[in-house]
């Protein structure tokens, strides 16, 4: 299980209009192959008068599922740069539908890679980039008299400041990078002086936007 990665934000869409040509880009979130393949007939069947419904996905931990569709452009010309634009980007668990109404106009080799290239590029900055980080969650109690401090030097750690629950005592909701969590218990045992009990919760992944690359 990896640690963090990045995809996408579930699903989304975007288009532009190259001579003539109208394309349209089509994101989401798949968990698997099946569930790509799913995605994809179902743009296929949206779009079933379309010139072509160009395709390609990304999936598992190492990239170790990649398809690329061409659907009667050129060899070459549709579903690898469209890959290409996930392994740049370095999204995980992506699928991309490119379909495209022909205009007329002929765009050559060159032209098709751009075109589903930059459509691809489009399609996914609209629908947004997370990064998934993996985190443990932590529940660290401390008596009221040490709110103020612990609560200030949390919010300027690189640490995440889930909630705070204000009962008996107070406790703070952390959420820690796997692979940080003894580092960060000495962390809250020196600034509390051992005056803090904290208790380990579950480890799930938390997703963090990501600005457009």
């Amino acid at each position: 299980m990896l640690n963090q990665y990045y995809t996408v934000k579930q699903e989304g869409m975007d288009e532009q209009v190259i001579q003539k040509s109208r394309f349209i880009g089509y994101v989401k979130r798949v968990n698997s192959e099946e569930e790509a393949q799913q995605f994809i007939q179902a743009m296929k069947k949206k779009h079933a008068d379309a010139t072509h419904n160009c395709s390609a996905y990304m999936i598992g931990e190492h990239d170790q599922i990649q398809k690329a569709n061409d659907d009667g452009e050129p060899s070459g010309t549709a579903g690898v740069p469209i890959l290409e634009v996930l392994k740049k980007r370095e999204l995980k668990d992506t699928a991309i539908v490119i379909t495209r109404y022909f205009g007329g106009i002929k765009l050559g080799a060159g032209g098709l890679i751009r075109a589903y290239a930059s459509t691809t590029t489009l399609a996914i900055n609209s629908t947004g980039v997370v990064e998934r980080k993996r985190m443990k969650q932590f529940f660290v109690k401390v008596d009221y008299t040490l709110l103020g401090k612990l609560e200030n030097e949390l919010r300027q750690s690189d640490y995440l400041l889930e909630e705070i629950q204000y009962l008996d005592n107070v406790t703070f909701h952390v959420r820690v990078l796997i692979g940080e969590e003894d580092s960060f218990i000495a962390w809250i045992t020196d600034l509390t002086s051992g005056n803090a009990e904290v208790i380990e919760g579950n480890d799930s992944y938390i997703e963090i936007d990501v600005e457009t690359m």
